[in-house]
């Protein structure tokens, strides 16, 4: 999202996709959540946003909107013990702002850093939060106040990134970033493990359901391959976001029954050495290097030297060159080099039991 007051490409296409796509069915069963503690974790004033394109938010601006909605609550919420509408009842003492208010306030905030203009363009448009939270509390149907959290921190972002001079709209514009902000939150948490990373996966996961309705409707099936046609993703796709809509996380962990102590994890093959084989080869491996050293005293001084130049070295000299330091042929130290590694091979097999089994495998994995 560039700083300029506008949503880039993909920002704006994320929200297109599901502004239609979805709509409200009340709030009920909620729990009592700030809906502004989201706005305690981000960045400072000053520091850096890691180039994710949004602005921080000011605290002090944050501390008097969350002061300015819970000073007096117990005293005048209709219902003490309904969050929501405790919440609501604060936030409609703010009056809507007019087309040359917005302007005007905007204008201090870009031009002035004024945080009391600040303060009144975010209070004056928390109620537009509600309302887009609540557009897409079917798709989330957990608790709203959640998504509200998430929406005004949405919405202090398009406070510190209106340009009043675009000829737009504050409600207009900040409902990009509301519905964007509120998007992510659904996105990152409504599965343990994600359900859309890609621009593909955030269409369908919105889309899917919907468009397999509405070919039932129309009197046709809802196949993979018309559902790709359909919404421009891959037959793959489409397959992959099914399977991750029509079920459940599971634990790899979790025993496969209550009264047996084996893991889900435990009936899936894998291509990777098992920790015991690593250990085992890892002991064989230090054993080897043990008993190649002992061997080593057992050779002389002229096969010892071809042992550590030819045999036992990752840059071996060639023939020719030990040939000629030892004044023999080519030929000579070839047939001396195949006999030290002969009688290496019968010491380790002496040496080590089950070296032949392991000298055997080592030649099928490098094959």
């Amino acid at each position: 999202m560039a700083g300029s007051g506008t949503l880039d490409s993909q920002g704006m296409e994320d929200i297109n996709g599901v502004r239609d796509d979805v709509d409200g069915d009340g709030a009920d069963g909620l729990l009592n959540v700030d809906p502004f503690e989201g706005l305690k974790d981000e960045a400072a004033p000053g520091e850096s946003d890691g180039g994710t394109g949004t602005a921080p938010v000011r605290a002090d601006v944050v501390e008097r909107l969350k002061s300015a909605i819970t000073d007096n609550s117990e005293q005048t919420s209709l219902v003490p013990y309904d969050p929501l509408q405790r919440y609501l009842n604060e936030i409609s003492r703010y009056k809507l702002l007019t087309r040359e208010e917005e302007i005007e306030l905007g204008r201090r905030v870009q031009e002035d850093d004024d945080p009391d203009a600040a303060f009144l363009l975010a209070a004056s448009n928390l109620r537009l939060v509600v309302k887009i939270a609540m557009e897409f509390q079917r798709t989330w149907m957990q608790n709203l106040m959640d998504l509200i959290q998430e929406g005004n921190i949405g919405l202090m972002q398009a406070v510190q990134k209106f340009d009043p001079y675009k000829n737009v709209k504050f409600s207009y514009y900040a409902a990009f970033w509301i519905k964007a902000y509120i998007l992510k939150f659904i996105m990152d948490n409504w599965r343990l493990v994600k359900v859309g990373t890609t621009q593909g996966q955030r269409k369908l996961f919105f889309k899917l359901k919907k468009e397999k309705q509405k070919l039932i409707d129309e009197g046709f099936f809802p196949e993979t391959k018309l559902l790709s046609d359909r919404l421009g993703v891959s037959e793959q796709e489409i397959r992959d976001m099914g399977q991750r809509l029509d079920s459940w996380d599971l634990s790899l962990d979790e025993p496969m029954k209550d009264d047996s102590d084996t893991e889900r994890g435990a009936f899936f093959s894998s291509d990777e050495e098992s920790v015991e084989s690593r250990v085992a080869r890892k002991e064989l491996e230090s054993l080897i290097r043990q008993k190649v050293g002992e061997f080593k005293k057992q050779l002389n001084e002229r096969e010892l030297d071809i042992f550590e130049k030819r045999v036992f070295t990752d840059t071996p000299e060639t023939l020719q060159e030990i040939g000629d330091k030892y004044v023999i042929s080519r030929e000579r130290v070839r047939q001396l080099e195949k006999n030290i590694v002969k009688k290496m091979k019968a010491f380790l097999e002496k040496e080590i039991p089950d070296f032949e089994s392991y000298y055997y495998l080592q030649d099928e994995t490098d094959a």
